[in-house]
């Protein structure tokens, strides 16, 4: 059974509507970086940090997973499908897919301020200052915020060390360090982009190019791949 890995940023959840920080009128408008997603800003004005989430958080459970969450599901019929994706949403597990890596979190847990391998799942979308742990202390969005480590960079890599298909859309490739993940891929790896955006670069590192948002390109693209001997 051949590998495929997906690599999904927030293209392929902002046509389930949710908005992303770069979005003109998204939710990050109303918000500096620097005051709702960084270690400082917890320190400084936890109450603000726990109100931006609360409204992503909201926003995140309202939404539903769209023809293109839909598509790698079918996928799993032929294919062992491993997804990494740069959202915190859970709209691919919502979806169905078994195998889902989060690079920056998940916006539907909390972990512990004291020990971050204490991690809770939300039932509801508020998470409030007195939130504890079952060790007594607060919990905190479960995000990997500007200036912290992406904890599952290492095992990304070694996932597409081992992809025979990549397949890459909903994301612009401009965050780092998850951007530089496709130059893991092997070099005789099939390779496939799915962006409405002109994305030169990549066609010249080998990609197949779809010209297509992740709703239309990627059930198209999905179906192609299970029609094959």
């Amino acid at each position: 059974m051949k590998n495929i890995v997906v690599f999904t940023g927030a293209g392929i959840s902002a046509e389930s509507g949710i908005k992303t920080f770069r979005d003109t009128g998204g939710l990050w408008d109303e918000y500096d970086i620097k005051d709702v997603a960084t270690p400082e800003a917890w320190e400084r004005n936890p109450i603000l940090v726990l109100d931006f989430y609360n409204a992503r958080r909201k926003q995140v459970m309202e939404a539903q997973p769209n023809t293109a969450h839909k598509a790698l599901v079918e996928l799993e019929k032929k294919f062992n499908v491993q997804i990494i994706t740069q959202n915190v949403d859970d709209l691919h597990e919502r979806a169905g897919s078994k195998k889902v890596l989060h690079l920056h979190g998940e916006i539907m847990k909390a972990r512990s301020t004291a020990d971050p391998s204490i991690v809770h799942t939300l039932k509801s979308s508020n998470l409030l200052l007195g939130d504890k742990c079952k060790k007594g202390s607060q919990l905190r969005p479960h995000i990997v915020w500007f200036g912290e480590l992406v904890p599952n960079m290492e095992l990304a890599y070694l996932l597409v060390e081992k992809a025979d298909i990549l397949i890459v859309t909903g994301t612009s490739l401009n965050v780092h360090p998850a951007a530089g993940l496709v130059e893991y891929a092997p070099r005789d790896s099939a390779k496939y982009i799915i962006d409405p955006n002109e994305v030169n670069l990549l066609m010249e590192e080998g990609f197949t190019y779809i010209k297509k948002n992740a709703g239309n390109g990627l059930p198209e693209l999905c179906q192609k791949l299970l029609n094959e001997k």
